[in-house]
């Protein structure tokens, strides 16, 4: 832990002292300051999205997302606190001052970075799927044209594969409402993340279901800061802590650890970002 502290710091030192002195005075690191102060940072997840965020049975929030944010914590060397939040208002906490980071399955997006202040490199990816019963043999995206699909209420995918296969949108506010009216036939499938549509197959929960078609939209998963510390100290920070973890693996082994499939998102980070020292 101190070796990945001295490693995360030192990036943020490299990175922090390129910024010209305007930069500089732009930087308040109001929050950064605050959670230094207090000696914990609350961190916005998933309470609802397993393996990444979930409920365990004594009602604490766990998975591989809340191992990343208590590897921030412990690198800067406070407490960590976990607030749940959703996709409709995950953002707004994090403006609003009620969170002082998000790890929530968000990916990445243009218009996104211009309310949150997201780092750089990103600590995963998804694409889009369907989860759909067996029985009706789905094979192809475009068989959905203008048949219900169940979504999830603030999740991009609802506009996505509505305007490109013309499919017929109906949103729920929770993932276990909107698989709740798939089980009920209020709806032929439910769009969503490959990555939890996978889990939810594999908890033997859903044997009469299948994720049949090719995932699409491949999509970076966004770690955000308040925009206005982005550039400065905290935002610089959590981007070397990225890095480090996508560096030494520890990503890969967290994968590992939830049961999760491999990606070969994170096997090309770690290839890109290894030292070249290692094994000479």
């Amino acid at each position: 832990m101190k070796l990945q502290k001295l490693v995360v710091a030192g990036f943020v030192a490299a990175t922090f002292g390129s910024l010209s002195s305007v930069a500089h005075a732009a930087c308040t690191n109001d929050t950064w300051n605050k959670v230094m102060s207090r000696g914990k940072i609350v961190v916005g997840v998933k309470a609802d999205y397993k393996p990444w965020g979930y409920r365990s049975t004594d009602g604490s929030i766990i998975g591989m997302e809340i191992d990343i944010a208590q590897a921030a914590a412990d690198a800067m060397g406070v407490e960590l606190e976990t607030v749940a939040v959703q996709s409709s208002n995950r953002m707004q906490f994090l403006e609003q001052g009620k969170i002082d980071m998000m790890i929530a399955t968000m990916s990445d997006r243009p218009d996104r970075r211009e309310i949150v202040g997201i780092t750089q490199p990103n600590y995963y990816t998804s694409g889009t799927n369907i989860m759909a019963p067996k029985a009706l043999g789905f094979k192809d995206w475009d068989e959905l044209s203008g048949k219900p699909v169940c979504g999830k209420q603030g999740a991009f995918y609802n506009e996505v594969v509505t305007e490109r296969y013309g499919v017929e949108i109906v949103a729920f506010t929770g993932n276990a409402e909107a698989k709740q009216a798939l089980r009920d036939k209020k709806c032929v499938a439910w769009v969503y993340d490959d990555s939890s549509i996978g889990s939810d197959l594999s908890s033997g929960e859903f044997d009469d279901f299948e994720m049949p078609l090719s995932s699409e939209d491949d999509n970076p998963w966004a770690l955000a800061v308040p925009l206005a510390e982005k550039d400065c100290v905290f935002g610089h920070f959590m981007s070397g802590l990225t890095f480090n973890m996508h560096q030494s693996g520890q990503l890969i082994e967290l994968e590992k650890k939830w049961g999760i499939k491999p990606t070969s998102y994170l096997q090309d980070k770690n290839a890109a970002y290894a030292d070249w020292l290692a094994g000479k």
